[in-house]
């Protein structure tokens, strides 16, 4: 965990790889580490200092300046520009820097200064989704302690269910109801958190059911509570089953609601076949702006 290739950092950072073996000649910096079968790779450490020096970098700051401030200078500054920035992709890097120093101050700064300012659904579509974007990455090549994300995850988790919350019961008469669950083994609640708070923040009634929930077990409920919509988020395959049987025994089987559903599962996959009653949603900006027709 946390040994990062030089391309894994150029991913990570936008430093080209070419750039960072002159800044390790010139400068001294990075100090990337040696495999025993002499293959060059980064730790933990490497990705924190490049992050604070890319966003700096980025915002005019000499690299032969940046290289002689200690590593606390660079944490300071680097936090203090993504506070006072309009720069997502400087707020993203701080966001991570945080995340891989475990440090929930730093990073419950950068988040609520933009919460503050922009309010939880543009801080959502803007900063935290391109954020687990960029963890994403660190998934596909295995270099993420799974603590981390934990630790990252609870914290935007906990704004969330304070907004949401905070918002006002419906009382339109025009007010619809959603039912929100996440599959068996579906562990990734943050967009269906988020998709609840669209749902109410519009208006509408919703009845979330939140992780792990057999849609077997979802018929009696169904019943009483008469939705219109059902929604479910699909970012890992379904067990005992394929992402094909799940959306299709899902339309068939709640033939009265529309049934809404994203993940990557869903929109990564242009092969599956959706029941009539199936309405898929390809972003979150495009499930806004559902709900607002609805």
């Amino acid at each position: 965990m946390n040994h990062f290739s030089i391309k894994d950092i150029e991913n990570l950072t936008g430093i080209k790889s070419h750039t960072l073996r002159i800044w390790e000649q010139r400068y001294g910096i990075p100090h990337p580490k040696r495999t025993a079968t002499n293959i060059r790779y980064y730790d933990g450490e490497d990705l924190k200092l490049l992050l604070n020096v890319s966003m700096l970098n980025r915002q005019g700051y000499k690299i032969s300046k940046l290289t002689k401030l200690s590593k606390g200078q660079l944490e300071s500054m680097a936090l203090e520009q993504a506070l006072s920035d309009t720069d997502k992709d400087s707020q993203v890097d701080a966001m991570l820097s945080a995340m891989f120093s475990l440090d929930e101050p730093g990073f419950d700064k950068v988040l609520s200064s933009h919460l503050v300012r922009h309010g939880l659904e543009k801080t959502m579509i803007d900063l935290f989704f391109p954020f687990l974007k960029r963890v994403g990455v660190l998934w596909q090549t295995g270099q993420v302690n799974p603590a981390y994300e934990h630790f990252m995850s609870n914290l935007i988790r906990q704004k969330m269910i304070v907004a949401i919350d905070s918002l006002t019961v419906p009382t339109k008469t025009s007010a619809k109801k959603f039912v929100l669950f996440l599959p068996e083994s579906e562990t990734h609640e943050l967009g269906l958190l988020f998709a609840n708070y669209i749902v109410r923040s519009r208006g509408h009634h919703s009845l979330y059911l939140g992780q792990n929930l057999a849609y077997t077990d979802l018929d009696g409920l169904m019943a009483q509570y008469a939705p219109e919509y059902l929604m479910s988020v699909v970012t890992a395959t379904p067990p005992r089953q394929t992402t094909q049987e799940f959306v299709t025994k899902l339309g068939e089987r709640f033939k009265k609601q529309t049934i809404v559903l994203t993940g990557h599962q869903i929109t990564s996959h242009s092969f599956l076949k959706f029941t009539s009653n199936s309405k898929v949603v390809s972003s979150f900006e495009d499930f806004v702006a559902f709900v607002e027709t609805v």
